[in-house]
């Protein structure tokens, strides 16, 4: 098959099985506006290699954050700290296998809690689509699908889902990008689906080093986009290190309102964890 003909065949089975978990996901609305989150990152449609394993460790601190609970029962925010585990595979140069294994907070408490304790949050899959080898191109793209598995303190329903699309693009030394993320409970109708949407701005000050800008937002569901004052706004910088072993990705966000946390800071810390491609063996 001509290579033109073969990509175009690609393409179209992408976007029909993105249409499908599209679908399924666009039928609700999230309950709430940004209670708390394991994962605070900006997808840039960079994947693990086909058959190689990735794991990233999320880790999440607010020293000075909300001091009520978005929802009854709901982790509080103020001086909490939370993660997961990210194990990822490389199944095709256009598809990476997620899995957020366990999402928990080692330290944190609800209303009426007289201490800090631990706990597991629930867990995540995920599947995420890209543009291949989207590093070496000035534009990229993808889309990734999410779904959680929640405990009532985590979320204020036992499964909801994110379907988050990427647009960027390379200019010189600068990166753009973009995911506007829509989040769903699946209550509610497509119009109580709610925009939650994040970007980022880098600047690659060498093959190792970069510095970033980066916004996280929360509207509320676009049928009832809540007043500024409530909104979630938060403002970050961050920078990555990327060594011939392990990468970092740290930052701090200051919240720009009182739906806000007022400071947040994440480190990211990931490696591959296999040099040789592995794949199954399926006798069917």
């Amino acid at each position: 098959m001509p290579k033109g003909q073969s990509s175009l065949r690609f393409f179209q089975k992408l976007n029909v099985f993105a249409i499908v978990l599209g679908a399924l996901c666009c039928i609700a609305a999230p309950s709430s506006i940004f209670a708390q989150t394991d994962e605070i990152q900006v997808y840039d449609a960079v994947i693990a290699p086909p058959g190689i394993f990735n794991l990233m460790v999320h880790s999440n601190f607010t020293p000075e954050g909300r001091t009520q609970p978005v929802y009854p029962g709901a982790i509080i925010a103020n001086h909490s700290f939370n993660g997961t585990w990210e194990w990822a595979y490389g199944v095709k140069p256009w598809m990476e296998q997620g899995l957020y294994m366990p999402v928990y907070s080692p330290y944190a408490k609800t209303l009426g809690q007289k201490g800090n304790g631990g706990r597991i949050d629930g867990f995540k899959v995920r599947e995420l689509f890209v543009r291949p080898n989207a590093e070496q191109h000035k534009l990229f793209w993808g889309m990734n699908f999410e779904f959680s598995f929640n405990y009532h303190y985590w979320e204020s329903r036992p499964y909801t889902a994110e379907v988050r699309p990427i647009i960027g693009a390379y200019v010189g030394k600068w990166e753009l990008i973009y995911n506007p993320i829509v989040d769903t409970d699946y209550t509610g109708g497509p119009a109580g689906l709610e925009f939650n949407p994040s970007g980022r701005v880098v600047y690659n000050i060498n093959p190792t080093w970069d510095v970033a800008a980066e916004e996280y937002d929360g509207f509320g569901s676009f049928s009832n986009i809540v007043a500024v004052h409530d909104q979630f706004h938060e403002l970050w910088g961050a920078f990555d290190r990327n060594g011939k072993v392990w990468d970092i990705e740290a930052g701090a966000g200051l919240g720009l309102t009182a739906g806000s946390d007022r400071w947040t800071l994440k480190l990211m810390v990931s490696r591959d964890l296999n040099k040789k491609p592995w794949r199954p063996h399926l006798h069917l």
